[in-house]
């Protein structure tokens, strides 16, 4: 039952965190795009579009603890340091995107059909820090499942 968990937790993690994760990363510079060019419908779309597939794999990405835990609780490993480490981290990066990344990105939506040229760049700006932060977070968590301490893989 472990490997299957595990299995489940690493395909959540490419399909539901991967999307995000560019998705966020490439909303701040199509936003620079969308209102250097107010007219461009395409860039709006491209900004709709990321900001959809930051809600949905976002959402979907609630499997990944899900199936995490499942595995951790499978190979007895609960209670241990790095895990609750990437636990952790796990719920700061979750609730960066929920209160902070995706509202971010709704306001950024906003202020571009209203053509407001103050508020976008700064948006932009701010959106790429949290992003970057974001990021940062699950190549952590990434880092601590791989080099875990315990490991049994011997690498």
């Amino acid at each position: 039952m472990t490997k299957l968990f595990l299995s489940l937790h690493v395909l959540a993690v490419v399909i539901a965190i991967g999307p995000v994760t560019v998705a966020a990363s490439m909303f701040p510079r199509a936003l620079r795009t969308a209102h250097g060019d107010p007219g461009d419908g395409d860039a709006r779309s491209t900004l709709r579009l990321l900001h959809r597939i930051c809600r949905v794999y976002g959402a979907v990405g609630i499997a990944v603890p899900v199936f995490g835990l499942a595995t951790a609780g499978s190979l007895g490993v609960l209670g241990s340091g790095w895990l609750i480490t990437s636990i952790l981290l796990t719920a700061a990066a979750a609730g960066l995107l929920v209160l902070r990344i995706l509202p971010g990105q709704d306001g950024a939506l906003t202020a571009v059909q209203a053509d407001d040229t103050v508020t976008a760049p700064a948006v932009a700006a701010r959106l790429a820090m949290l992003t970057g932060v974001f990021n940062l977070l699950w190549a952590v968590v990434t880092v601590l499942m791989i080099i875990r301490p315990g490991s049994t893989t011997g690498a």
